[in-house]
């Protein structure tokens, strides 16, 4: 009897194409919002940080490159930071390379 009840009603009324490009609009504000948050934001964040750190570079600080090598800053120039290894060996690096300041100078 309940299956009758079910087959005489109504069809649902299929939604408009207005509805569907609302809907379509609204999905695609949705995943342009996440990739926004999860993706653009945090990177452009990192890189503020990471420009922040490479301008306050200065002498003194032991600083470690992307090659591996830790070194003691002894000079800086424009985008050339200079890198005392050891007691006699100085480096020259891009100030690019440097990827973590681990200890301030003086």
């Amino acid at each position: 009897m309940i299956d009758a009840v079910y087959a005489q009603a109504a069809a649902p009324a299929a939604p408009t194409a207005q509805e569907q490009m609302l809907h379509m609009v609204v999905i695609l504000a949705i995943t342009v919002g996440i990739f926004y948050f999860m993706i653009i934001r945090p990177q452009q964040r990192r890189q503020k940080e990471t420009e922040a750190m490479l301008s306050s570079i200065k002498k003194g600080d032991r600083v470690l490159t992307t090659g591996g090598i830790f070194g003691t800053v002894v000079g800086t120039k424009d985008d050339i930071v200079v890198l005392k290894v050891t007691d006699d060996v100085k480096i020259e690096f891009s100030r690019a390379s440097i990827v973590l300041v681990k200890e301030r100078g003086a």
